[in-house]
C-alpha cells in the first residue's frame, strides 16, 4: 500500500445548481399571480426592466379632467360607497330594543358579543366575565339570554348539543319529541343507537328518521351565513379549445404584466464610470436571464398541457367520466423531462377548457386494476361508479363497503380493496352504510 503524498488530475461531470437555474427552477412553478408579484419586485430592483400591466391605462389629466367635468354625478354615485366592513356587533345590536335596556346591561351585552366565533358560538366563562365587569354571574346569563334570542337562531350556544335545540324551540316548537332526543338523548341520537331511543321513548323508528331529516336541515354553523367574503376569480394559465381540426392549446399570458428593455436608461448610463458601467451589465444579463426564463417557463407548460390533452381527448370530448388513469411520471418519460419539472409545471396552475376550468393537477390520478388486465381506469372513474351505485341503493338496507367492492368486481370489472372503497367514500363526504340507513 503506497501511503505517500501525490498529485493527479481527475475529471469529473457535475450539475452545479447557479442562481439562474435556481430561478427558472423557481419561476417554473410560480402560478400566475405569484409570476406577476415576482416581475413587480423584480422591476424595483432593476432599473432595465419596466413592467406595464395589460389592465392598467396611461393616464392623460387634461382628457380626464374635462371628461369628468360632463360626467353626470348619479351615473357613477355607488362607485362612491366604501365597502363597510361586516360587523357582528352591529348586527346584533341593531336587534335590541336598547330604550328597555339599562347601561350595564348593554355593556354586558357588547362584552359578551366578544367571546363569540366566528360561527356564533359563546366561548367565554360566565363567572369570568361577570368578575371583570364587576356585575353579578346572573346579570351576565341574563345578557347571554338576551343573545341567544336574537337571529340567527342558535347565535350564542355554548356547543352543538345547545345549538340545535335552539334552532329546534325556534323553528318548531311543537315538536316536542326532537327537543326531547337532542336534550337527554343527543349522543345516542348521533351514533344512531336508534333502537335504544325507540324502546325508551315507545316511539317507532321512523318518527326518530323524521326528527333526523329535520336536524339535517338545521344550521351547525348560524353565524357563517353572515360572513362575506371577497369574490375570487380564477384566471386560467392555459385555454384548451375546440376547433374543426380538433383541440387546440394556448397559453393564456393576458393576466401577466408585460416586461420591457428600458433602452434609454441603459444607453445614458452605460458610458459612465467603471462602477455603474458594472451595475448595468449584471442588471441586463439579469433582465435577459428572467426573460429566458419566462420563455422557457411557457415552453414547458405549452407541452405539459399539450400533452395532457393529447392523452385525456376523451375527457374533453365527452366529459369528467372519461378521466383515464394518467400520472407525471408517464407524462414525464413521454416529454423526456424530470418528474419533477411536470409537477411544478402544473402547481397551482388552472385550464380552461369547453367543460370548465380544471387544476391541472386534477388530470392525474392513480390506476385501478381491472378484471382483465387489458384495460385499467382511474381513481375518478372509481369514485362515480361508487356514487352511482351509493344513490341507486335501497335506502332502507345501504350497500356496506365490501358489497361494493363485490358490484365493482361483478358489474364494472374494477378490482379494488374494502379499505380502498372506504377511503373514497371519505373522500366523496358519503357516510357509511348505517349511517345512510332509512327507516319506513
Amino acid at each position: 500500500m503506497n501511503l505517500k503524498a501525490s498529485l493527479w488530475q481527475q475529471q469529473t461531470l457535475k450539475l452545479a445548481m447557479t442562481q439562474e437555474l435556481s430561478q427558472a427552477i423557481a419561476l417554473l412553478q410560480y402560478s400566475a399571480q405569484e409570476l406577476a408579484d415576482f416581475l413587480e419586485n423584480k422591476a424595483l430592483e432593476n432599473p432595465l426592466m419596466q413592467i406595464e400591466s395589460g389592465n392598467v391605462q396611461p393616464m392623460n389629466p387634461l382628457i380626464d379632467r374635462n371628461r369628468r367635468k360632463h360626467r353626470k354625478a348619479e351615473n357613477d354615485w355607488i362607485e362612491q360607497i366604501a365597502d363597510k366592513p361586516f360587523s357582528l356587533e352591529d348586527y346584533l345590536i341593531s336587534q335590541l330594543n336598547i330604550a328597555n335596556l339599562s347601561a350595564e346591561q348593554l355593556k354586558v351585552i357588547r362584552h359578551l358579543i366578544q367571546n363569540l366565533d366566528e360561527n356564533g358560538y359563546f366561548f367565554g366563562d360566565l363567572a369570568n366575565i361577570a368578575e371583570k365587569l364587576r356585575v353579578s354571574e346572573e346579570l351576565v346569563e341574563e345578557g347571554l339570554a338576551v343573545i341567544q334570542t336574537l337571529e340567527p337562531a342558535g347565535i350564542g350556544a355554548r356547543n352543538l348539543q345547545e345549538c340545535l335545540l335552539m334552532q329546534i324551540y325556534y323553528k318548531n316548537p311543537e315538536n316536542e319529541l326532537a327537543q326531547n332526543i337532542i336534550s337527554n338523548y343527543f349522543i345516542p341520537f348521533a351514533e344512531k343507537k336508534w333502537k335504544q331511543i325507540s324502546k325508551e321513548l315507545q316511539v317507532s323508528l321512523k318518527e326518530i328518521q323524521n326528527v333526523s331529516d329535520e336536524i339535517q336541515l338545521l344550521d351547525p354553523k348560524p353565524c357563517a351565513i353572515l360572513r362575506t367574503e371577497s369574490t375570487t376569480y380564477i384566471i386560467p394559465d392555459a385555454i384548451v379549445e375546440q376547433s374543426a381540426a380538433g383541440l387546440t392549446v394556448r397559453m393564456f399570458d393576458d393576466a401577466l404584466p408585460r416586461i420591457s428593455f428600458n433602452e434609454q436608461y441603459y444607453k445614458k448610463f452605460k458610458d459612465q464610470d467603471q462602477q455603474v458601467s458594472s451595475f448595468l451589465q449584471d442588471k441586463l444579463q439579469d433582465y435577459q436571464w428572467i426573460i429566458k426564463s419566462i420563455e422557457q417557463r411557457k415552453e414547458t407548460l405549452t407541452r405539459v398541457v399539450a400533452k395532457i390533452v393529447e392523452k385525456q381527448t376523451s375527457f374533453f370530448q365527452k366529459g369528467l367520466q372519461y378521466l383515464v388513469p394518467m400520472t407525471m411520471k408517464e407524462v414525464a418519460a413521454e416529454l423526456d423531462v424530470h418528474e419533477s419539472t411536470v409537477s411544478r409545471a402544473v402547481r397551482e396552475k388552472y385550464v380552461q377548457t369547453p367543460i370548465g376550468t380544471f387544476l391541472l393537477k386534477s388530470f392525474f390520478t392513480s390506476t385501478i386494476q381491472t378484471v382483465s388486465g387489458d384495460e385499467n381506469t382511474s381513481s375518478t372513474q372509481v369514485k362515480n361508479t361508487i356514487r352511482k351505485l351509493i344513490d341507486q341503493e335501497k335506502k332502507e338496507k345501504p350497500l356496506s363497503d365490501q358489497e361494493i367492492v363485490e358490484q365493482l368486481k361483478l358489474e364494472q370489472g374494477i378490482v379494488v380493496s374494502r379499505r380502498t372503497i372506504a377511503k373514497y367514500r371519505d373522500q366523496l363526504g358519503i357516510p357509511s352504510s348505517s349511517k345512510r340507513k332509512r327507516f319506513n
